[in-house]
């Protein structure tokens, strides 16, 4: 059975203008021309007009009629206050579109867009993206002769909104999305399936909804990194125009917890000396990140519910709520179903926050991916150190057989494999990492990963100050201060930096100050013991 042809368009009251001149047959007119294409068999035209336009609508069903009388012509007295207000056109539009009798079995339908208001142009086309109006898009254009009269019929083109039966467009969208995929994974050429598949999901939840997600797996897995990546992601295809506030819960407690997160007024608690606005209003227009979401207490939880929910909260000593609109990423290596059955996390929080959950394997269930992220790591080490450093082909099939074994637990995942590359990449000689670097590194690990045992000096402080300080030096501090400048010592030495060292050790008393500079904070407590951070280093 043949299909009916339906045009359905609005009239255009001055392309459309009609002179009482016989000549007006060589003009283009755009309505009457979409029914005049040879190759364009129009069965019915459904022409909306003005109500004031009637007169001009009734002269243009009839030269239609005149030139396509095939065509029969059924107008449509519409009402429209002001063409130019979008409201009051689209809401006139929809109910035409939810009033026709639509008939897809027997007929089909092209929106012609040539003609009408740039607003209404617009509303046409969403209605029809939408499906309310279920056709295709039709323009109609003149001919163009720049000499003389051109075809009053002029052009026609059909758009079908289908965008997957474009192969061009197609081909873009596909490449568009290996993009996005690709910076998800930092540009690494992941060979697992199930990552990959995994990331793919991830990629399409990130630029189609603004609703919670949620990061699990082990410590390690890179939850922190894929939520930075996230918001790039976002950020690049404009659907944020905030920030991203990344906070670390298990360094938070209590009042400090609640003040750190949605602030307070001046004067709520002592100490408390200015307001403060709290981490959720800085992530306003923004992502939120919560790692460690399930460290939180439930206290926090609960205001964070309805942060979420009514994008409102109570700042901490205040009577007004304050409004942010953020999207939330959490990312917790514990199970939350387990706490919520201990009474631990709030039921109807995880229920909120559970709608996307990505679960991120460790390492030892990515063997596959070891290869492509050595090549990875050993980039990073170059981009850090200044300094390029290459395996040999037997030193890497050394490390990667090791790496690749069932009995390598890779305990601490890719932080494992992070530290591993820069140890080995340090100690590289002449850029190249040899046989022996990758034997030394394979034994470290291993005794690293030894049930409960630790680096020789960790429980011993006398041993850690030893090492750096002489024995008059050591007997002139209490013994209060040695356990301290000991621990502070251990993690100077497994810091890269001055300042990630400051930011562990001042994790807490950090978030108090309004630029904190934590590097010259530890500088300073080190000079009081006649030490540098150079010195440290260089006696690990």
């Amino acid at each position: 059975m043949n299909k009916k042809l339906v045009v359905i368009g609005l009239l255009g009251t001055k392309l459309d203008h009609v002179s009482k001149r016989k000549d007006r047959w060589q003009q283009w007119r755009p309505t009457v021309a979409a029914c005049q294409q040879p190759d364009l068999l129009v069965d019915r035209l459904e022409l909306l007009f003005d109500r004031h336009n009637t007169s001009l609508a009734s002269r243009v069903a009839a030269d239609i009629e005149s030139v396509s009388p095939e065509t029969t012509v059924q107008l449509h007295s519409l009402v429209m206050n002001d063409p130019w207000d979008f409201e009051d056109v689209y809401a006139t539009l929809y109910s035409f579109a939810r009033d026709y009798p639509f008939d897809t079995e027997r007929e089909d339908y092209l929106i012609h867009i040539t003609t009408g208001s740039h607003v209404s142009q617009i509303c046409l086309f969403l209605l029809t993206e939408s499906r309310h109006l279920p056709g295709a898009l039709l323009q109609t254009s003149p001919s163009g002769r720049r000499n003389g009269p051109g075809d009053p019929a002029g052009m026609h083109r059909i758009i079908d909104l289908d965008l997957s039966r474009y192969d061009q467009l197609a081909k873009r969208f596909q490449q568009e999305h290996r993009e996005s995929q690709s910076f998800l994974k930092a540009g690494i050429e992941t060979r697992d399936e199930r990552f990959n598949a995994l990331i793919e999901r991830i990629e399409h939840v990130t630029t189609a909804t603004t609703a919670p997600i949620l990061l699990t797996g082990p410590t390690g897995a890179g939850k922190t990194q894929l939520a930075k990546r996230i918001f790039q992601l976002k950020r690049n295809r404009d659907l944020v125009a905030g920030e991203l506030v990344e906070v670390n819960c298990a360094t938070i407690r209590g009042d400090q917890a609640m003040s750190t997160l949605f602030g307070h007024k001046k004067g709520a608690f002592t100490g408390a000396a200015t307001d403060r606005p709290g981490l959720l209003k800085a992530a306003d227009g923004g992502v939120l990140f919560l790692d460690e979401i399930g460290e939180l207490g439930l206290d926090e939880q609960a205001m964070l519910l309805r942060a979420i929910e009514e994008k409102q909260f109570m700042p901490v000593g205040s009577d007004d709520s304050t409004s942010s609109d953020f999207q939330l990423i959490a990312g917790t290596n514990r199970d939350l179903t387990a706490d919520v059955a201990a009474g631990r996390f709030r039921e109807d929080l995880l229920a909120r926050i559970n709608l996307w959950t990505f679960h991120l394997p460790g390492l030892a269930e990515r063997r596959d991916d070891i290869d492509p992220n050595l090549d990875f790591e050993l980039a990073r080490f170059a981009e850090s150190a200044g300094r390029k450093v290459s395996m040999n082909k037997e030193s890497r099939a050394r490390f990667l057989a090791f790496a690749a074994d069932p009995a390598t637990t890779w305990r601490g995942n890719f932080r494992d494999l992070n530290a591993a590359v820069t140890r080995m990449a340090t100690l590289a000689i002449g850029g190249r990492i040899g046989i022996e670097q990758v034997d030394e590194e394979i034994a470290r690990l291993r005794d690293n990963w030894g049930a409960g045992r630790t680096e020789p000096g960790d429980n011993d402080h006398q041993t850690v100050l030893a090492s750096l300080l002489r024995p008059e030096q050591i007997d002139d501090i209490d013994h209060f201060d040695r356990v301290q400048l000991a621990e502070v010592i251990r993690v100077c030495r497994r810091s890269k930096s001055l300042s990630a060292a400051g930011r562990e050790l001042f994790q807490v008393s950090r978030l108090a100050k309004q630029r904190p500079n934590d590097a010259d904070r530890l500088r300073k407590y080190l000079s009081k013991f006649d030490l540098r951070w150079e010195h440290i280093q260089s006696n690990c």
